[in-house]
């Protein structure tokens, strides 16, 4: 295994056209990339614009945090929550619990059992609820369902083998919102530590009509419990039902260590590696089928944020993705554990990593109604 990832990081680099960026570590694996005369990339551009768009020293100075989370509990006081959080187990949103927790709010905490969550994972989430005292509803998804769509995607060769379970979490938190009438979601996503990802590594989330073509062309069962919410409905809920998605993390100076500290200190949060591992399936798809199938380190993009982010220095970028993805006897566990849940046989997996990848939009999507939203917001300057 280990050999294996070096192989495909060395055919990479023997790419008589490869280049790496001189301020982050993102490089030609991302078919989009592009350079500026000094070698720097256009993340690396998109970057400064977004913070400068963001005015993220502005918002610190301001304390628009603070104001946002007064606003918060001020608004929830006749309602059973004030808030809702979906929970992972992870840092960024295990941090927003805390910043819950310290200024007195009464949020609803969902998570979403896919049937892949680890056992720290869930620990980690237990452990905040319990000290803060909050509520958390967990959404047991139907198993076998869940995995007839996971297949699906393995077999329709795209690479966004995480869209199903984003589009879930997503789905179960609309809902709980319109059932508690909860006005504010807060997302654990930033800048920080996330600003960086190329669009050719994901697809949108919201799309649930790639979802259903998949399904319908690859799958055995009908998406009869799966939560759903689409492209439509999800800006409907924002502009008729009044819901906020808000990113508390780009209202401060966010540090992932100091966060990792004070989870620690007040929860006895546990670290569990790699950005998103706390599931088991995450863990397999980042560490092994994106390099091998796809030719995708997604450390790139995580690290080259932290990089651009005043977090970590590029040579100390460079040496962490220098460390093998996996162990050899790490990974043959995971890998007999995934194609065993998933029904895989060893020559069906062989096969799937084999084949040639797949655009999510060789198969129906709703991107025409995205980008005719798109452009009605830009025209009318909606926010």
């Amino acid at each position: 295994m280990t050999r294996l990832i070096a192989y495909v990081a060395s055919a990479m680099k023997s790419d008589p056209n490869y280049r790496i960026c001189a301020r982050c570590v993102m490089d030609t694996t991302d078919p989009d990339i592009s350079f500026n005369a000094e070698g720097i990339c256009s993340h690396c551009s998109r970057y400064d614009e977004t913070v400068h768009a963001w005015n993220l020293p502005k918002l610190v100075s301001e304390n628009k945090l603070q104001q946002t989370l007064d606003q918060i509990k001020a608004e929830g006081q006749t309602r059973d929550f004030d808030c809702l959080i979906g929970m992972s187990g992870g840092v960024d949103s295990s941090y927003i619990a805390w910043l819950a927790w310290k200024n007195g709010l009464r949020p609803l905490c969902v998570h979403l059992d896919n049937g892949w969550n680890s056992e720290l994972a869930v620990a980690n989430i237990h452990r905040i609820v319990k000290t803060a005292r909050f509520d958390l509803f967990t959404h047991v998804i139907d198993w076998e369902e869940f995995r007839d769509i996971q297949r699906s995607f393995f077999k329709a060769d795209v690479i966004d083998l995480e869209l199903p379970t984003d589009h879930a979490i997503f789905g179960v938190i609309l809902q709980l919102a319109k059932k508690h009438d909860i006005k504010y979601i807060l997302s654990g996503a930033n800048i920080s530590t996330e600003a960086v990802m190329p669009k050719a590594w994901v697809h949108r989330k919201q799309d649930l009509a790639n979802i259903r073509s998949i399904q319908k062309k690859f799958g055995a069962r009908r998406l009869r419990t799966f939560p759903q919410v689409s492209t439509v409905s999800h800006v409907w809920g924002m502009f008729v039902q009044g819901y906020k998605v808000l990113k508390p993390l780009n209202m401060m100076d966010y540090r992932k260590q100091d966060a990792k500290a004070q989870l620690i200190k007040d929860f006895g949060w546990r670290d569990y590696g790699g950005k998103h591992y706390e599931s088991v399936f995450t863990k397999f798809y980042q560490a092994y089928i994106l390099p091998t199938k796809f030719h995708v380190d997604k450390r790139r993009a995580h690290l080259s944020t932290l990089i651009l982010s005043g977090q970590m220095s590029r040579e100390e970028a460079l040496k962490e993705l220098s460390v093998p993805l996996y162990s050899d006897a790490e990974f043959s566990a995971d890998r007999e554990y995934v194609c065993k849940k998933l029904g895989f046989s060893e020559e069906d997996f062989t096969d799937y990593l084999r084949r040639p990848q797949k655009s999510h939009l060789e198969y129906g999507s709703d991107q025409f109604v995205y980008n005719l939203m798109a452009t009605g917001r830009e025209i009318f300057k909606i926010k």
